[in-house]
């Protein structure tokens, strides 16, 4: 045998040797860690009893895609139902949710081209035309993709919850429902799943059955509820960028910033346009307890870390937003795409809504797509409740839901359906 090959011989012997030291070593070290208070669990699946409690205020809807099968995971206060969804399927999710964020995708660049030749590049009345007709096919896109979502999803589960009905009374009285899809479903309205069209008292829909949230693991959730520590007054950071770059304006972001100067007074900070830079708002957004964000999101749907805010000099990225700790009670993401997610990693809930969540945020109301920023101001008024009482972010949620329910019944589908909550 030549020398040559004893050498490699060995060179691979003593990777393997180093290996298993390593193994070894890391085998130890995780057995020390498991050791410590409060790291019991450390690396391990958590047990069932330690996730149940999520559902201690209302059950939640685990949504597992696989091309092998697809079930809903219930979870309940005090054990798991599983419901089998045969009618979906894995292949379908794919193709439903690419193709649709294909049709939002061509109706921001005719709504840019409509604002380009509104100011003299272009044909305006071509450009409002193709801005029209890409409007029309995303919102009959968006019907079919939720009537699909309420027979293969929604109604399965309502159904086996027992949410068969529109419930009487107050809408404070409603039920509560947390959904926590995968995969690309993280990228479809749920929440708004149904036949909005019908008629009568019981509409097959789920805004008429349950007050919906969202939550990217149950862990989240859980960790959502815990009190947060008293060393803040609170106070709203008001970030506003209505011009940046080569984007259209958002007009409703000063009226945006007058309301919630009205409805905070003395208890706000204001960074509107060139003084919303990124290195300012992440170095104000861990010191106030609530923060509003009017401005452009720039969502990369093959690099969805590198998403984020457009702000004055660049972008507050979601990996820049996920590397800190904010212990925050509410964030209201006025923004475009701010919570589109990316399909290069869809199993990964690092959308900016998800991520600000995931950060400390407990409330966060963000978008699926591009909104109308007239709407996203009347929803910001509704949320933010009436100046004469306490702001309360327990009850965006509701005051979210009812405003959703108002908008269905004067504007498109897809105006008010992008809206979403994630919080407890």
């Amino acid at each position: 045998m030549a020398s040559s090959d004893f050498a490699e011989e060995s060179d691979i012997s003593r990777m393997v040797d180093r290996r298993m030291a390593l193994t070894r070593e890391w085998d130890a070290l995780v057995e020390q860690v498991r050791k410590l208070p409060g790291f019991e669990d450390f690396l391990k699946p958590p047990p069932l009893e330690k996730l149940l409690p999520a559902a201690e205020h209302g059950p939640v809807a685990m949504i597992n895609v696989s091309r092998w099968r697809c079930d809903a995971l219930l979870v309940l206060d005090g054990g798991v139902r599983v419901r089998e969804l045969p009618d979906l399927r894995a292949i379908e999710v794919e193709e439903k949710t690419r193709a649709y964020l294909t049709v939002l995708d061509m109706v921001s660049q005719r709504w840019r081209a409509w604002w380009q030749a509104k100011q003299g590049v272009g044909d305006l009345g071509q450009a409002e035309q193709e801005l029209s007709a890409a409007e029309d096919r995303a919102e009959k896109m968006l019907r079919a993709i939720l009537r699909w979502l309420w027979r293969t999803v929604a109604e399965p589960v309502l159904d086996e919850l027992g949410f068969t009905a529109t419930p009487d009374g107050d809408e404070s009285t409603w039920p509560r429902l947390w959904w926590c899809p995968t995969g690309l479903l993280t990228m479809l309205p749920l929440h708004a799943a149904g036949d909005h069209l019908t008629d009568g008292t019981h509409r097959p829909t789920v805004l008429d059955r349950v007050v919906s949230s969202y939550t990217p693991t149950l862990r989240a959730l859980m960790q959502a509820r815990e009190p947060l520590p008293e060393d803040r007054t609170p106070e709203l950071l008001i970030v506003t960028v209505p011009q940046v770059g080569d984007e259209p304006p958002l007009p409703e972001a000063a009226a945006e910033r007058a309301m919630l100067q009205r409805r905070f007074p003395g208890r706000h900070r204001v960074l509107d346009g060139p003084e919303a830079t990124v290195d300012e708002v992440a170095r104000l957004l861990p010191t106030y307890r609530w923060a509003h964000l009017s401005c452009h999101g720039n969502q990369l749907l093959d690099d969805p870390s590198q998403g984020g805010l457009r702000l004055a000099d660049d972008v507050l990225t979601v990996a820049r937003l996920s590397a800190e700790q904010h212990q925050g009670d509410f964030a209201f993401l006025s923004a475009c795409k701010t919570a589109t997610g990316g399909l290069g990693l869809a199993d990964e809930a690092i959308t900016l809504a998800a991520a600000l969540h995931y950060t400390g945020y407990r409330h966060v109301i963000g978008t699926l797509w591009t909104v109308n920023s007239s709407v996203a101001a009347e929803v910001a008024t509704a949320v933010y409740n009436p100046q004469d009482e306490p702001f309360d972010p327990a009850g965006s949620v509701l005051r979210l839901h009812t405003v959703l329910r108002r908008l269905r019944e004067t504007e498109r589908l897809s105006v008010w359906t992008p809206f979403i909550h994630l919080g407890p």
